[in-house]
C-alpha cells in the first residue's frame, strides 16, 4: 500500500543511494531500480557515500562491499555510528558469498545482502521490503515524539519519566513551595453576555498565561473553570519559590489588563498566595493529572476567593519568604474559612514589573 502511493505523487518517492566504485554496475543498477519509482542517488566509494549523506537522508543504502579508498563494510560501520546515519537500512553487496563476509556484513551493521551476480527480482523485493520496514518504524518514532509530547503536556518532565518506568504509586512531600491561585472576576456575568464563539476568545488568557508558567519556571496545576492553580518550587525545589511567585502574579495582572484595553471586557485577576508545604503526586489510572493536597493548598484557594479585584493576597509565611516585603502592605486580621483569624498582606496595582522584570512602584492608575 505505501509503494502505491509512491507512483501518484501522495508521497515524496523514496531516495535509493547506490555506492559502487563501477560506473557500469551503477548504470545498471539505476536502471533497474528507477523503474520501481525511486529517486537515484550515486556514490563512488564509501568516503563519497559519507559526504553523501551529510547533505541528505536517503531512505536505503545499496552498498558494495569491496571498493577502494573505504570499502563498504567500513563505510558501513560509519554510517552506524552517526546518529543521524544509524537508522538507514544498509542493503549490502559483495561478490563473495562465503559465511565469513556475510558475518563482516551483519557485524558492520548491515540490514541485508544480495551477491553478485546479482538476481534483480530478488533485490528489488529486498528493497522493497527494507523501504517499508524503515518507513513503518519512522513512523513508530514519529508516534512515540507525539505521544512523548502529549505526556509532558499534562505532567512535569521528571514525573513522566518516573511514570514511563512503571513506578507505581508517585506521591512526593515537598516542605516548602508556594502555590497561587488566580480568578477571573467578572466572568461569570460576561459569559452570560456575549456568545460560545467570543467567549472562547478569553483562552487565550489562559495560553498566555501558560507561557508566563514556562518563562518563570512554575508549574501548572490546572485550570479550573476560570480559576488558574500554579506552584513554585515542585517538582524541583527552589529557594526563590515565593519571589518567583509574586512575579508571576504581576505578569498575570499585566496580562489581564492588556486583554481588557484590547477588548473592553470588564475583567479583572483577584489572585491569592500561600507558602508551605504539600503532598504532590499523580493520580488516575487512565487520564493521568499531577495535582497537589494538603493545608497548604486549601489556604492558597482561600487567598484568592477572600482577596479582593485587582489585588494580590499573600499569607504570612509567603511574606516571611519574600525578598521584597516592603512591596506589601497588611491588610489587617481577616477571617478565613476553615482557618479561622489570619494575618494577610495585600499587593495592589501600585506596585508592577518594569521592562526588566524587576518589581516597582507605580503611581495609581498607571498600571
Amino acid at each position: 500500500m505505501l509503494i502505491a502511493n509512491f507512483n501518484n505523487n501522495q508521497i515524496p518517492s523514496p531516495q535509493v543511494l547506490i555506492v559502487d566504485d563501477e560506473e557500469t554496475q551503477r548504470l545498471l543498477m539505476r536502471r533497474v531500480i528507477e523503474k520501481e519509482g525511486y529517486q537515484i542517488l550515486e556514490a563512488s566509494d564509501g568516503l563519497d557515500c559519507l559526504r553523501t549523506c551529510k547533505h541528505t537522508s536517503p531512505d536505503i543504502i545499496l552498498l558494495d562491499a569491496m571498493m577502494p579508498v573505504m570499502d563498504g563494510f567500513t563505510c558501513c560501520q560509519q554510517l552506524k555510528k552517526n546518529p543521524k546515519t544509524s537508522q538507514i537500512p544498509v542493503l549490502m553487496i559483495t561478490a563473495l558469498e562465503d559465511k565469513k563476509s556475510v558475518n563482516q556484513a551483519f557485524e558492520a551493521g548491515a540490514t541485508d545482502y544480495v551477491t553478485k551476480p546479482i538476481h534483480w527480482p530478488v533485490l528489488l523485493q529486498r528493497v522493497r521490503r527494507l523501504i517499508v520496514q524503515s518507513q513503518l518504524y519512522i513512523q513508530l518514532i514519529e508516534s512515540q515524539e507525539r505521544t512523548e509530547r502529549l505526556l509532558l503536556n499534562i505532567l512535569p518532565e521528571p514525573i513522566a519519566q518516573r511514570l514511563k518506568q512503571s513506578e507505581g504509586v508517585i506521591a512526593d512531600y515537598f516542605e516548602n513551595v508556594s502555590v497561587l491561585f488566580a480568578d477571573m472576576v467578572g466572568f461569570t456575568q460576561l459569559s452570560a453576555q456575549v456568545s460560545p464563539r467570543e467567549l472562547a476568545k478569553l483562552n487565550s488568557i489562559f495560553s498566555e498565561f501558560d507561557q508566563l508558567t514556562e518563562q518563570y519556571g512554575l508549574e501548572k496545576i490546572k485550570t479550573i473553570g476560570d480559576g488558574y492553580m500554579v506552584a513554585a518550587g515542585l517538582p524541583i525545589s527552589r529557594d526563590d519559590h515565593a519571589d518567583v511567585s509574586l512575579e508571576m502574579a504581576l505578569a498575570m495582572q499585566e496580562v489581564m489588563t492588556q486583554f481588557m484595553q484590547k477588548t473592553g471586557n470588564p475583567l479583572s485577576l483577584r489572585i491569592g498566595i500561600h507558602t508551605g508545604s504539600v503532598v504532590a503526586g499523580v493520580i488516575g489510572t487512565k487520564k493521568f493529572s499531577y495535582d497537589l493536597w494538603g493545608d497548604t493548598v486549601n489556604t492558597a484557594s482561600r487567598m484568592e476567593q477572600q482577596g479582593l479585584s485587582n489585588c494580590i493576597q499573600i499569607t504570612e509565611a509567603t511574606y516571611q519568604q519574600l525578598s521584597q516585603q516592603h512591596l506589601f502592605r497588611e491588610r489587617g486580621m481577616i477571617d478565613i474559612k476553615g482557618k479561622g483569624q489570619m494575618k494577610t498582606y495585600i499587593l495592589d496595582c501600585q506596585t508592577c514589573l518594569n521592562n526588566q522584570g524587576n518589581l516597582v512602584q507605580t503611581p495609581i492608575g498607571s498600571c
